[in-house]
């Protein structure tokens, strides 16, 4: 697959990124070759290995799934202009 200058100017303005003509050439160069390097790793046999999250085996890290209030609810309201109990006051928006 290969992308024109069309298409560069497409996917810099799908991105927000602001593109001189003068850097459009350049950036075309650059997409076609991270395509082609797409293109070679298509061809490598995975068949029969395994999806792995490092290249050294370990186990993930895991906590307890649990809710709490934190502990310090005192402490997150402490800063705040107006509160009650322990929940945060602010001004209607909506009437």
């Amino acid at each position: 697959m290969s992308v024109d200058a069309a298409t560069v100017r497409r996917i810099a303005h799908l991105a927000r990124i602001a593109v001189d003509d003068g850097e459009i050439e350049h950036l075309r160069s650059e997409i076609n070759s991270i395509l082609g390097f797409i293109e070679q790793l298509k061809e490598a046999n995975v068949e029969g290995v395994e999806p792995m999250t490092s290249v050294t085996p370990m186990d993930m890290k895991k906590r307890k799934d649990e809710v709490t209030d934190g502990g310090i609810p005192d402490d997150i309201v402490r800063n705040a202009p107006a509160t009650e109990g322990h929940f945060f006051l602010v001004p209607k928006v909506v009437e």
